[in-house]
């Protein structure tokens, strides 16, 4: 019977990714198989929004309020 099981290791033990069927105790040959890295690192919020190039007023974060609402800018403030 051959069953997969994938696990990390900490550097002294294997640790399980799921819960094993296996018996306490019992006998069993490992075959190990080292894995590609996961995907890369998503990419961070300010990298996408940068990416994008918007077009926007300098004041725009200063004044966030009026623009997305219409509050006068000095009531933003």
């Amino acid at each position: 019977m051959a069953t997969t099981i994938e696990a990390v290791f900490d550097g002294q033990v294997l640790r399980l990714d799921q819960p094993s069927a296996l018996a306490p105790n019992m006998c069993v040959r490992i075959t190990i198989e080292v894995m590609e890295p996961a995907a890369a690192p998503a990419t961070s919020f300010l990298r996408a929004a940068r990416s994008l190039q918007l077009d926007a007023p300098a004041d725009f974060a200063t004044n966030v309020d009026a623009y997305l609402y219409g509050a006068p800018a000095d009531a933003a403030a």
